[in-house]
């Protein structure tokens, strides 16, 4: 059963629900609040760069649904490594993978977990790039190779001009990192540990 934080760190006013797989996830590991607060987070950016995606680059194939998903979910491997909420730390990354592969996660959405932190590799796709990306700006933090790799990909998949795509991105990861503040507020409000 999961805790009473850990149910108004999913429902409480603030960053859009998470999707209902990524939630009852939540609640049956009896994730630690803050965690659902940060993959709301993160995921309230992610929906916002699919909506600039879709309306400025609508030839670009994205699986939506996987990258929401991804979003929601590519941290949850911290709920087995609760230290990594508070420092650093990589080995959220393969058991939050194994977590939702236990549970019956298509490795189509599992993935998120081990690939949001490595956006490096030559055949990382835009859909992890955007999980990548929605991990870094939603505390306003700027990754000017994640940015470029995915101006590549977004500029090669669409036909734009680079240095178009690059100002379009830009100003988009401007406007999202203004709302880190908040963004970062609602997590901190909620405990590491329930």
């Amino acid at each position: 059963m999961p805790s009473d934080a850990l149910r108004r760190a999913l429902t409480d006013p603030g960053p859009p629900p998470l999707p209902d797989e990524a939630a009852r996830l939540l609640e049956d590991l009896d994730a630690p609040p803050r965690l659902a607060a940060h993959l709301r987070a993160v995921h309230e950016v992610a929906a916002e760069l699919l909506a600039w995606v879709a309306a400025r680059h609508p030839s670009v194939a994205v699986d939506a649904g996987a990258v929401l998903f991804g979003a929601a979910t590519h941290d949850i491997g911290k709920a087995v490594h609760p230290d990594e909420l508070s420092g650093p730390g990589s080995r959220h990354e393969p058991a939050g993978h194994a977590l939702l592969r236990e549970r019956g996660v298509d490795e189509r959405l599992a993935r998120f977990a081990r690939t949001h932190a490595s956006w490096g590799a030559p055949d990382t796709g835009v859909d992890d790039l955007l999980v990548s990306l929605a991990d870094k700006v939603w505390k306003a933090k700027r990754v000017p190779d994640l940015e470029q790799r995915v101006v590549e990909v977004l500029a090669a998949a669409s036909g734009a001009e680079h240095w178009e795509v690059f100002m379009e991105l830009d100003d988009v990861c401007d406007r999202l990192a203004a709302g880190a503040d908040r963004r970062l507020a609602f997590q901190s409000s909620y405990p590491v540990v329930a």
